[in-house]
This record gives structure tokens, C-alpha cells and sequence, in this order.
């Protein structure tokens, strides 16, 4: 029994829900990074960081090899960096627009005194 696509979007999305997942795909933006690399900046238990490196993993978004002694995540490819950019952008015009409807109701209410 397949699954409707509508509904694989909306698990997709509800994955992607969790800051810090969001957070290691942001720095994973840059290039492939050992997981030492990621707990560095991501304040979180490793055990944490371990977790959401998994579901990250068996989701596809995120690939993992090994360099030496070093478990090394990157971004499955380069979509997934184009949806965090995206996010991004999107959440950029969307903030752009609350400032100045705020300074728009500002005004308002300063020219109503």
C-alpha cells in the first residue's frame, strides 16, 4: 500500500520540524563535517547529536562515512542544501514583512496621539 504524495510531503516537513536537525543541516551547508566538528558548535549531549544524525540518516537527508577514526556526516546532495537556503529566504521576506507592517502600526498609532 503506497503512501498519497501529500502525505509523504507532510512527514517529510514534520521531520525537518526539529531546530536541531535544522541546525546540523545549516552547518553541514558547508561541506562534510566529522561529528567532533558538529558537537563543537551544536550544544547538545553527543548522544543527542548521535540520535539526530540517525533520523537524519535513515531519513536520506544525510549521508555518513568514515575518515579514519572520525564518523563524517554530509548532505545527501545538493537539494538539500537549496531547501535549507530556501527556508531561509522564505523565512528572510516573511520576517521583512512583520517589520514593516509593525512600523506601519507604529506610525499609525504615534499619528493617532
Amino acid at each position: 500500500m503506497s503512501v498519497p504524495l501529500f502525505e509523504a510531503k507532510a512527514e517529510f516537513f514534520r521531520m525537518l520540524g526539529h531546530s536541531g536537525w535544522i541546525r546540523v543541516l545549516k552547518l553541514l551547508q558547508d561541506g562534510p563535517k566529522p561529528v567532533r566538528d558538529l558537537l563543537a558548535v551544536i550544544e547538545v549531549e553527543p548522544s543527542g547529536l548521535s540520535r539526530q544524525l540517525a533520523v537524519l540518516r535513515r531519513s536520506g537527508i544525510v549521508t555518513s562515512g568514515r575518515e579514519g577514526q572520525a564518523v563524517v556526516y554530509a548532505l545527501a546532495g545538493g537539494a538539500v542544501a537549496d531547501l535549507v537556503r530556501a527556508a531561509r529566504r522564505i523565512l528572510t521576506e516573511l520576517l521583512a514583512g512583520r517589520d514593516e507592517l509593525l512600523a506601519e502600526l507604529w506610525e499609525a498609532e504615534v499619528a493617532a496621539r
